[in-house]
């Protein structure tokens, strides 16, 4: 079974579909991690981010593979190409370079295929902003994830204050979350936009454990 957890960046997806897949005994597909696995890339090869000719061909060469540990969800470790890149994408400098590099559609196409082969191995959550829509049409749950853009920029300089990298200014941090949001909505390669089937959930209102609740009763109803 396959739950798509979709919706723009801050809206809580990854802290969410981690406790979902917990909760059910799934494993976790962090498709964002991939594209942004392809834009460190870029940046180490020293490829401009919108060469999409150079970008796709990273997607299509390099191998991006997930360690796990058992009884955890969540992938312990990311690589690239056999890189740790653990830690080095989650940096304010790959937060800037993603959306960019995950807006070309040769790039899409490659980590698509991937993110595809992955999925129909198992019981997964997959988070992202093209799930429900492209990655997984077909996925038995799908949901976008929501909240306001203030509450967003809160969690997300509190995300980062916690792990040290990336910006602790919330103005600075609500002016990228709005842009990025602005890019990924307008994008001609599979643009951020809610599955019709989708269940809409705004976290604004709601804890982390209530959304995870609410996702839970509906894989539950679709096992059933």
């Amino acid at each position: 079974m396959i739950i798509a957890i979709d919706g723009p960046s801050g809206a809580g997806k990854s802290s969410v579909s981690k406790e979902v897949a917990r909760n059910l005994g799934f494993s976790m597909l962090d498709t964002g991690a991939m594209y942004r696995c392809i834009a460190w890339q870029a940046l180490q090869n020293g490829a401009s981010l919108d060469d999409e000719a150079a970008l796709g061909e990273i997607a299509r060469t390099y191998d991006i593979e997930f360690e796990h540990e058992a009884g955890n969800p969540q992938a312990v470790g990311v690589l690239i190409g056999g890189v740790d890149v653990t830690s080095a994408i989650r940096t304010a400098e790959i937060d800037r370079s993603v959306s960019k590099a995950s807006s070309h559609v040769a790039v899409r196409e490659a980590l698509v295929a991937q993110q595809q082969r992955i999925g129909r191995a198992g019981d997964y959550v997959v988070e992202g902003r093209d799930i429900g829509t492209v990655v997984f049409p077909d996925a038995a749950v799908k949901v976008f994830l929501t909240a306001s853009n203030e509450e967003r920029a809160r969690r997300r300089v509190a995300q980062n204050a916690e792990r040290g990298v990336g910006s602790t200014d919330f103005d600075e941090v609500l002016a990228a979350i709005v842009r990025r949001d602005e890019l990924d909505s307008s994008r001609a390669a599979s643009p951020l936009v809610a599955a019709d089937d989708a269940v809409h959930i705004d976290s604004t209102a709601f804890t982390m454990q209530e959304v995870v609740e609410q996702i839970c009763e509906l894989a539950k109803k679709a096992q059933a």
